[in-house]
């Protein structure tokens, strides 16, 4: 009994070191198992002497071949020295060679069990002795076998298998018993023959070697079966379509990089991730204004535009007045067309004849010119009177009186009617161009030549003669207009009775 408990202790060692193991071949794969046991034979067989057959080791092999995870076809065969179970019996042996066919129904990735049927051959062989002789020292046997048994995979290609095997011999002869058993517990390391490991997340690793074994389909593995992520984006190398993404890059689920407002920023590094389409950008994916307009550079067509200015869309400062000073830093934006502006686009001139009616309370023209002799005013004196229209539509609180003078050529009478007239013809010229001169504010006077400014002894001082003089009659509005206008410059508030009423 002792020697037929040591299959069953192999075979709990066996499940114990299989427990671990995680491999076993896959796929179609010849295999030979060389196997060791014990066998057992019935006990109502009586061969050659009449004496029952001692149990005794058995030594044997099988040659198979898996054809998928369920089927495989086997040869079997192997021998058993035994004698007769008695003192001096003669000694007898047992072989048998067989085929089967065999179903492995539950099988996992550390095996199972099996089962088999087949049959074959089986042959009893005495010593031959004085006694037993001839043919009487061999009984050949056909056999049914069937049995079952576990494996359990310690390798991808090697296995621990145990075995009970059933040979039944139903002879066609009365010798010996109508049937007779014989059973075989075996086990062995069963090899499999160029079998692939299985490799469960099929990264051509096989499940044995295999520290990661639920890698995705498609990954890139190391030796080890583990997968790799190069650019660090969350997306694993092989399945990333985008292999060389910048860190900290935001990616889809092929690993590309994604870049919302289209600057050539990736989103996830881009700090301002709503830039307008075509504004040019930093390495933080943040536009630039470099004139400071409000239109960022890259859609900013006019990119060198003056600070202050007003612009388009385009970043184009606009010019309503034609002046050459942008709208935006233009402080005086309605100047007439053809007048010399200084930087803030106000009219030179302007600035100079404001200064002398708040310095003298008077505007005096000196280069007026009229056809000799008459009122008709040439084209050559618009600009200047221009540049008075424009002053005067500034201030609307201020009576003028226009006065004409001319030198001493001609008569006191005759020079007073034509200073007249020209002096009417000035202020015609300018309330028919400057809408916002309240004609009530004005009045005319013909001086002739009754105030020279200087003697007429000379051209040059009867030029100085002929001219037309715009005079402040309300004098004291005028001085308070200017403290106020000093005061605001001061930053300081004027007075309440300083404001005027016209």
């Amino acid at each position: 009994m002792r020697a037929r408990l040591w299959p069953v202790l192999l075979a709990a060692v066996a499940l114990l070191a299989a427990q671990a193991a995680t491999a076993d071949p896959v796929g179609r794969y010849p295999y030979v198992t060389p196997m060791g046991g014990f066998t057992i034979f019935g006990g109502d067989f009586a061969w050659p002497a009449g004496n029952p057959l001692a149990d005794k080791p058995y030594v044997g092999g099988r040659l198979g071949y898996q054809r998928g995870p369920v089927w495989a076809l086997e040869l079997a065969g192997g021998v058993t020295p035994t004698t007769e179970d008695v003192e001096g019996g003669t000694g007898v042996s047992f072989l048998h060679a067989t085929a089967n066919l065999v179903m492995s129904p539950w099988a996992t990735r550390v095996g199972g069990p099996y089962f088999f049927v087949g049959g074959g051959a089986g042959r009893l062989r005495a010593n031959q002795t004085a006694e037993i002789s001839g043919d009487a020292a061999q009984l050949n046997q056909g056999l049914l076998e069937a049995g079952g048994g576990l494996r359990l995979w310690l390798t991808d290609g090697i296995g621990v298998r145990l075995e009970a095997r059933e040979s039944r011999w139903l002879p066609k002869e009365t010798r010996g018993a109508p049937s007779v058993n014989y059973i075989t517990l075996s086990a062995g390391l069963t090899l499999a023959i160029g079998a692939k490991g299985r490799d469960t997340d099929g990264d051509g690793v096989p499940d044995s070697r295999d520290k990661c074994p639920d890698t995705p389909r498609g990954a890139t593995v190391d030796a080890k079966g583990c997968p790799s992520d190069t650019d660090g984006d969350g997306v694993l190398d092989g399945l990333d379509k985008c292999p060389d993404t910048p860190k900290g890059c935001t990616v889809g689920k092929a690993g590309c990089q994604s870049d919302e407002d289209g600057d050539f920023v990736c989103d996830g590094l881009d700090q301002c991730p709503d830039t307008p389409k075509g504004a040019t950008v930093n390495a933080k994916g943040c536009p630039s204004d470099a004139d400071g307009d409000g239109v960022l550079d890259g859609i900013d067509q006019c990119a060198d535009t003056p600070k202050g200015c007003t612009v388009d869309a385009k970043g184009c400062p606009s010019d309503a007045d034609g002046d050459g000073v942008c709208d935006g830093v233009d402080q005086c934006p309605d100047t007439p067309a053809g007048l010399k502006v200084d930087s803030v686009g106000c009219v030179i001139e302007l600035v100079e004849r404001e200064t002398e009616l708040m310095d003298t309370g008077k505007i005096r023209l000196q280069n007026i010119q009229f056809d000799t002799g008459k009122a008709i005013l040439k084209p050559e004196s618009f600009q200047t009177l221009d540049v008075v229209g424009t002053l005067l539509t500034q201030w609307p609180q201020l009576k003028i009186e226009v006065g004409g003078h001319t030198d001493n050529v001609g008569g006191a009478a005759l020079n007073r009617k034509l200073s007249l007239a020209r002096a009417e013809s000035v202020l015609s010229y300018m309330k028919g161009k400057y809408a916002a001169l309240d004609s009530t504010r004005f009045t005319v006077k013909g001086y002739g030549k009754d105030k020279p400014l200087v003697p007429n002894v000379s051209d040059e001082n009867k030029a100085q003669n002929r001219r037309v003089e715009f005079t402040v009659l309300n004098k004291e509005v005028l001085k308070k207009e200017v403290e106020r206008r000093r005061l605001l410059k001061l930053g300081e508030t004027a007075p309440a009775d300083t404001t005027v009423t016209p």
